[in-house]
């Protein structure tokens, strides 16, 4: 049994998810550099292309090839643009489950491409990979994040409480961090039933040869 993602595209009708390359660094950099992501995420801020540069071609990699996660660039389908990521971690292979998580550009937002993104990745992890549960944890205050979870319907399981470090800015700019509960939430392959397609094209599943 594998133990490993394979390489993989998913296109729906407006976005494609693939593999990260050195040519995303500038726009990887500028949207992880963005408040929002600041707040809620443990991306070190500032940013750097050079951080960058190394999720892209050391750590995205080695946590695809170790079996432990998978990371995927999401793109605009007719402009190609990076509008977001989308991240699997902690997977599991004899349970079959793997965490869930999602990053969105600040100028792509509101365009229903996080949850367009996710459940293309939810049903190709079930149907593809034959996955039996996805998680996905939002912080208390992240009301955004926990309206992705419902839309493509994830359930919420109950309260991590003071789980989750999220992070704030003070008056003079520098970032501390606070406390908070996770919300666990997951979804198993019959909770997508009375979700509909209309997000993601089933048949939309590429192999890449030539994954880094």
């Amino acid at each position: 049994m594998t133990s490993t993602f394979p390489d993989i595209s998913i296109s729906t009708e407006r976005l494609v998810l693939r593999a990260l390359d050195e040519d995303d660094v500038p726009s990887l950099a500028a949207m992880m550099n963005d408040e929002q992501v600041g707040a809620w995420t443990d991306v070190p801020q500032p940013y750097t292309e050079d951080a960058a540069r190394t999720w892209i071609t050391e750590y995205a990699p080695t946590e695809r090839t170790a079996g432990r996660g998978l990371d995927l660039a999401v793109t605009e389908f007719l402009t190609q643009r990076l509008v977001g990521i989308v991240q699997l971690a902690k997977t599991n292979w004899h349970v079959r489950s793997t965490e869930l998580s999602y990053v969105i550009a600040p100028w792509a937002r509101g365009e229903g491409y996080a949850s367009e993104a996710a459940l293309a990745t939810a049903q190709w992890l079930f149907r593809d990979q034959k996955f039996e549960r996805i998680e996905l944890r939002t912080a208390a205050d992240n009301t955004a994040s926990q309206q992705v979870a419902q839309k493509i319907g994830c359930i919420s399981e109950g309260v991590l409480r003071n789980a989750c470090i999220a992070h704030t800015r003070t008056e003079d700019g520098r970032w501390v961090d606070l406390r908070t509960d996770f919300i666990v939430w997951s979804l198993l392959p019959e909770d997508l039933d009375g979700v509909g397609d209309q997000f993601a094209d089933t048949g939309g599943f590429t192999s890449f040869s030539d994954w880094n």
